[in-house]
């Protein structure tokens, strides 16, 4: 069990930086040591710049692979640190900033990796948009709207762009969560995108593997993300994760190993899994 950390965080403007963070979030930065699991591979990771995605990105990297990040333009800060933990691990990096709620965005993305990079071995669906509203009618058509782009269509526009060029042996990941099997009434839209990712990334497996290419998902519960306290209230970011058995959140870090393990051939006969890292709090 962690020391039952407050976090003494004030609100952030979406969609939220890691430098604003009270305390910083841990990627790995100091902390993860490669083994050479995805060696001379290329991956592109959306939301690569901060949270989950950061992590991931440094952890790839020193497994051995080369990576592009997708980020939103006004993210550049966080998008260069990221680079920065990439390159000083010995992997090219890719910076491709853009809106993924633009269908044409996702195809340029994947055009650049293959361009640049030469092909795509693992494609992680990680950028997500979420807010918190107690009423049902507070939700707008267009957040709604927004929610479902961002962290749906996105999914499906670089996978269906993607897919028809990855060799046999490459993968795809998505990013679930705990909400899409128990969800919170204030993330409503939220929520129910995440359902529809478990749903997507089971169904898409069958396809996948018909050319050799793995779909799973990976269902964190509470991490401490720039997500968090540009999206809450201050009252549940205080005591954000600390109804976890750990009594507190995860670090993006201790998310990132699920996400290397899927990517890897250590993971050969997995497909349209859904892993979780919870905290305790799995509900299936």
């Amino acid at each position: 069990m962690g020391n039952t950390p407050a976090y003494p965080q004030p609100p952030t403007d979406a969609p939220g930086s890691d430098a604003d963070m009270t305390p910083t979030a841990d990627h790995g930065e100091e902390s993860y040591r490669g083994l050479g699991r995805l060696t001379d591979r290329v991956a592109l990771i959306t939301g690569g710049d901060s949270g989950i995605g950061r992590a991931v990105a440094i952890a790839f990297a020193r497994e051995g692979a080369d990576v592009a990040i997708g980020y939103l333009p006004d993210e550049e800060a966080d998008a260069d640190e990221t680079v920065r933990w990439i390159t000083a691990a010995g992997r090219r990096a890719l910076k491709l900033p853009g809106d993924i709620r633009d269908e044409k965005h996702c195809s340029d993305m994947i055009e650049r990796v293959f361009a640049d990079l030469g092909t795509l071995d693992i494609l992680v669906n990680n950028a997500a948009f979420q807010r918190t509203h107690e009423r049902i009618d507070e939700f707008s058509t267009a957040e709604f709207d927004t929610t479902f782009k961002t962290n749906v269509y996105a999914l499906f526009w670089l996978c269906r762009a993607a897919l028809p060029r990855m060799a046999p042996g490459s993968a795809i990941i998505n990013t679930a969560s705990i909400q899409a099997y128990d969800p919170s009434p204030q993330l409503l839209a939220y929520a129910a995108t995440k359902g529809a990712i478990v749903n997507f990334t089971k169904g898409l497996s069958h396809i996948a593997m018909k050319q050799g290419v793995r779909v799973n998902a990976v269902a964190p519960g509470p991490v401490w993300t720039p997500l968090i306290p540009s999206t809450m209230p201050p009252d549940q970011v205080r005591t954000f994760g600390q109804d976890t058995d750990f009594e507190r959140a995860a670090q993006p870090v201790e998310i990132a190993p699920l996400f290397v393990f899927l990517a890897s051939n250590e993971a050969r006969f997995v497909t349209g899994e859904v892993y979780s890292a919870t905290g305790g709090q799995t509900p299936y």
